[in-house]
C-alpha cells in the first residue's frame, strides 16, 4: 500500500494526502467505509496532480464508481472543494456542503461573480501598490480550473446527523476561515473531522473578502470558542497530521490572534497606517501573489476587528485613479 495512505481501521477511516501547491503541499482527504457505502471527504483541488492522485487511489483501494455514496465538502476553498464536480461525474454520487459554503463558491467563481474587480478595489483602497494589483486578475482566474466542473450540491445544515462510515456525525457550522465551514463530530467516539476550522500546527488564514463575512476575525474567535466546548479524543484536520489536543489548540489559536491584535494596535500607536503598510509590517513583502493575498486580507481582518472593538479608527487618505472604476478613496487606520 502507498506509504502516504494512513488507515485508521478502528474508525473505518483512511487518510489520503492529495497534492496541492506549496507551501502546504497536500490536503487531507478522508475515506470512510460503512454499510451505506463509501464517503469521500474534501477530495482536493482539480489539478493534473490531483486527478492523477485519485486515479492511483481508486486503483489501490479498488474503488468503483458505485461504491461511492457521498462526497462531503467541509468548505468552499479550492483545495477542499475543487475535485467535487469531477468525482461526482465519475461516481454520480451526491455532493454535500453547507448552503453558505455553496454561496461562497458562487461569490468566488460563479457566472455572476464580480470578485476580481471587487478585490482589486478593496486592496487599492487600502494601499496595495500597482505592482501587486496587476498580478491579481490572473491569480484569481487561475482558480477556476481548480473548481471545475461545478458540482450539483445538496445542503447539510447545522446540527444535522449525517451518516458516514456507519456512524452518525453531527454537523457543526463555523466561520472565520471560511463562511459555512462544516466540521463533523462523532459524539460516541469523540472524533472530530474538523477541516480547516482547527489545524494542529498552523493558524488557518482569516481573510476579509468583498461581499463575504464583514467581521471574519470575530467570527473565527467565536467559532473556536464554540468548537472548543466539544470533548474530542481524536481530531482529523484538513492539513498536517491528526491530533489529540483539540480543545487546547482552539485556545492557542485564540491567543495567537489576540497577540496579533496587540501587535497591530502597537503599530497604529506610532502613526496612522494603510492596510498594506500593516500587512507588510506583519508578513513582509518577500511573498508570491498567492501568499500576499492571504496576508493582505488577514491584515485587514485584524484591522477591522480593532475598529469593531473601539481600539482603532478608519480615516480617509488620498484619492487615487482606478482604471476600472474611476477615482476611489483610500483609507488609513489609526489608534483610537
Amino acid at each position: 500500500m502507498n506509504s502516504q495512505i494512513e488507515v485508521w481501521a478502528d474508525y473505518n477511516l483512511t487518510r489520503i494526502p492529495v497534492p496541492m501547491a506549496p507551501p502546504l503541499r497536500y490536503v487531507n482527504s478522508y475515506i470512510l467505509y460503512g454499510d451505506e457505502g463509501v464517503t469521500l471527504i474534501d477530495p482536493g483541488p482539480h489539478t493534473p496532480d490531483g486527478e492523477a492522485a485519485w486515479e492511483a487511489i481508486r486503483r489501490e483501494l479498488k474503488l468503483a464508481p458505485q461504491d461511492i455514496c457521498s462526497i462531503v465538502i467541509t468548505h468552499h476553498h479550492p483545495d477542499h472543494y475543487g475535485l467535487a464536480g469531477y468525482l461526482q461525474q465519475w461516481s454520480e454520487a451526491p455532493v454535500y456542503l453547507s448552503r453558505r459554503a455553496h454561496e461562497e463558491t458562487q461569490r468566488m467563481w460563479g457566472p455572476e461573480s464580480t470578485m476580481n474587480q471587487a478585490l482589486t478595489e478593496l486592496y487599492e483602497a487600502h494601499g496595495m501598490p500597482a505592482e501587486w494589483i496587476s498580478q491579481l486578475p490572473a491569480h484569481m482566474e487561475s482558480f477556476v480550473p481548480q473548481v471545475s466542473p461545478s458540482a450539483e450540491v445538496t445542503y447539510i445544515h447545522e446540527g444535522d446527523e449525517f451518516l458516514m462510515g456507519g456512524q452518525r456525525w453531527r454537523a457543526i457550522e463555523s466561520a472565520g476561515h471560511a463562511p459555512g465551514h462544516l466540521s463533523f463530530y462523532d459524539v460516541r467516539r469523540g472524533l472530530m473531522l474538523c477541516g480547516d476550522a482547527v489545524l494542529p500546527q498552523i493558524s488557518p488564514n482569516v481573510s476579509l473578502m468583498p461581499g463575504s463575512d464583514p467581521q471574519p476575525l470575530q467570527s473565527f474567535i467565536n467559532s473556536l470558542r464554540k468548537l472548543g466546548k466539544y470533548e474530542v479524543a481524536q481530531a482529523f484536520p484538513g492539513h498536517r497530521r491528526p491530533f489529540t489536543h483539540f480543545t487546547e489548540r482552539t485556545a492557542m489559536l485564540i491567543q495567537h490572534h489576540e497577540e496579533r491584535l496587540e501587535t497591530v494596535q502597537a503599530l497604529l500607536a506610532k502613526q496612522p497606517m494603510s492596510g498594506f503598510a500593516v500587512c507588510s509590517a506583519l508578513f513582509g513583502t518577500e511573498l508570491g501573489i498567492h501568499q500576499m493575498r492571504f496576508a493582505m486580507s488577514e491584515a485587514l481582518a485584524h484591522l477591522i476587528e480593532l475598529v469593531r472593538r473601539g481600539q482603532a479608527v478608519q480615516i480617509s487618505g488620498d484619492r487615487i485613479s482606478n482604471a476600472s472604476c474611476g477615482v476611489i478613496e483610500t483609507y488609513l487606520f489609526a489608534e483610537k
